[in-house]
């Protein structure tokens, strides 16, 4: 993971999910990528730890792909395209 946010993917929805623990942020990603097209960008900011984990298995269960996960400070930033 990378604290370069020169690089960031561009996104078209994001959720501010800081503080929420498991499965909150997930559950807030699935209903974000509900109202994305197929091919948007969802940017989620999160602080559990666990949540790096848990996209990556929210990734591979649906479809949707993990485009990068970034740690900053005291939260990830995950980026994920609708599929």
């Amino acid at each position: 993971m990378s604290a370069d946010t020169t690089s960031l993917p561009v996104f078209d929805l994001e959720v501010d999910a800081s503080g929420l623990k498991c499965p909150l942020p997930i559950l807030r990603a699935k209903k974000a990528l509900a109202q994305l097209q197929s091919g948007q960008t969802l940017k989620v900011i999160t602080t559990d730890t666990n949540a790096v984990r848990d996209f990556q298995a929210f990734c591979r269960q649906t479809g949707n792909a993990l485009v990068a996960q970034v740690a900053q400070a005291d939260a990830t930033v995950h980026f994920l395209t609708r599929r």
